[in-house]
């Protein structure tokens, strides 16, 4: 099942599971070849504190840093962030800092801004960021600690602790956005991207 009519396999410069199950959900020929980057040093160097930007940023560079290798091939590259008011925050470094994002979260609403940048050779063809809202339940100490030991060692390799699409699910009280953003890879505007270029076949 593709409606891919591309003459060469999308690239998708991400290890992220979920990502490329949407890509192959939605009938694209791909393959997955992660960037070697170190997100923090672009992201300091770059100067940027939005979280919106910064995703962009991130996302770029992902995709131009595979696309060097990969010449005349469509590479995305995708990025999220997420910001509960000022502070930004990054994938926790074990049980014990998830606990203390999910704690910061708790009761709040923060915000996951989801950034894809499609790049050919040395060129960056779309860029778009999309933001989802999240409204996180008051939890108590033993809530959280109740979701942790059910969840498992997963909540280290998502940013919050959570993957909405998994366990994390009860941690909420509302979501506002689409669920490709709250997932990292704002799906629609990259198909639209795609077929407005003649490479899809509906």
């Amino acid at each position: 099942m593709t409606l891919w009519r591309g003459a060469t396999p999308l690239i998708l410069a991400s290890q992220s599971r979920s990502r490329q199950i949407l890509l192959q959900n939605a009938g694209l020929d791909f393959e997955a070849i992660p960037a070697d980057i170190d997100e923090r040093v672009i992201q300091q160097s770059s100067g940027l504190t939005a979280p919106g930007d910064i995703a962009q940023v991130l996302a770029s560079e992902k995709a131009a840093a595979v696309a060097r290798h990969h010449p005349g091939r469509l590479v995305i590259g995708a990025d999220q962030t997420l910001a509960l008011g000022e502070r930004l925050f990054n994938k926790p470094a074990g049980r014990a800092g998830a606990f203390d994002q999910l704690q910061a979260l708790a009761g709040h609403m923060h915000e996951l801004h989801s950034a894809i940048a499609v790049v050919r050779d040395n060129t960056v063809l779309f860029a778009h960021v999309s933001v989802a809202r999240m409204t996180m339940r008051p939890l108590s100490e033993a809530q959280i600690s109740a979701y942790l030991d059910a969840a498992g060692d997963v909540v280290t390799t998502s940013v919050g602790a959570y993957q909405l699409e998994k366990l994390g699910v009860h941690l909420f009280s509302r979501i506002e956005g689409d669920h490709f953003t709250i997932l990292g890879l704002p799906l629609l505007p990259l198909l639209d991207f795609l077929r407005n270029q003649g490479l899809l076949a509906a």
